[in-house]
Parts: C-alpha cells; sequence; structure tokens
C-alpha cells in the first residue's frame, strides 16, 4: 500500500498526477455528496477519511478518530475503504453491488478500482448515506465493546 506524507487533503490531491487527481476527485465527490453530517474529512493512515471525530465518539481502541469512510490512490489501484461492509452489511452491499452488473474486486471493507468508472458509484452512494454518526457509533461500540 502506497501511503502518501501528505497532512491535508488538498497537498494530498496536489502530489497525484493529473489523471490519477481525476480518478480520485470523481469518487471522493460521490462520497461527500452521500456523506450524513457529523464525519469530517482528513488525511489519516496516508489517504483521505471521513470519521467521526473523537469530541463525539468519546475514547477510541486506537486513540483515532473512528474512521468510516477512506480513499487512497494506491500504487497500481485505487480504494475505497467502507467500514460498514462487514460482517453482517457485507452480503447486502455485495448483493446491491452485483446487481449492478459492475465487477466487483474487494478485500475485508476495501473496494479495489482501476478507473471510477469501474464502479457502481450510486451503490457506494446509498452505502456511505445509510449510515449517520449515532448509528456508526452504535455500530461500533457493539463490535469493539
Amino acid at each position: 500500500m502506497v501511503q502518501s506524507q501528505a497532512s491535508t487533503v488538498d497537498q494530498y490531491l496536489a502530489e497525484l498526477p493529473d489523471e490519477r487527481r481525476a480518478e480520485v476527485e470523481t469518487v471522493r465527490e460521490v462520497i461527500v455528496a452521500n456523506l450524513p453530517s457529523g464525519y469530517v474529512e482528513a488525511m489519516m493512515w496516508g489517504m483521505i477519511t471521513w470519521s467521526v471525530p473523537m469530541e463525539v465518539s468519546g475514547p477510541t481502541y486506537n486513540k483515532q478518530p473512528l474512521s468510516y469512510v477512506a480513499l487512497a490512490a494506491q500504487k497500481r489501484h485505487y480504494s475505497v475503504y467502507l467500514t460498514t461492509v462487514t460482517g453482517e452489511g457485507e452480503e447486502s452491499f455485495r448483493s446491491r453491488y452485483e446487481a449492478t452488473g459492475k465487477k466487483l474486486d474487494m478485500g475485508k471493507s476495501c473496494v479495489r478500482f482501476k478507473r471510477s468508472s469501474d464502479l457502481a458509484l450510486d451503490v457506494i452512494g446509498d452505502e456511505i448515506a445509510s449510515v449517520p454518526v449515532d448509528a456508526f457509533l452504535a455500530w461500533y461500540r457493539t463490535v469493539k465493546p
């Protein structure tokens, strides 16, 4: 995995070549357009993340804000990390995604893609929109009591 040393999203985007920046910006626009209020955008772990501020979540297991969604330009592909598509949410996400006819390349919670046009952006947007901060915190507390 390639990790950026950028401290801001603008720096991260600026360091990408034009074509790669365009791919990341396309997916970022979908994320931002569907993101419930209360999540904040920042750079964490070398990628763009949208997380619950610690002032809202309280202490966390790793002393970091709770990451909800992340987006990264990797060496040979791009990745969207969707925290809630693990466990119970995975089967539903996979079936909705596959119903679009788009090929899903997914790890545990990571959707990999070569071009933003390869993604079922509507399904990703719906998944992101489906979990407001309070529901995400409730889910987190059942996973990491």
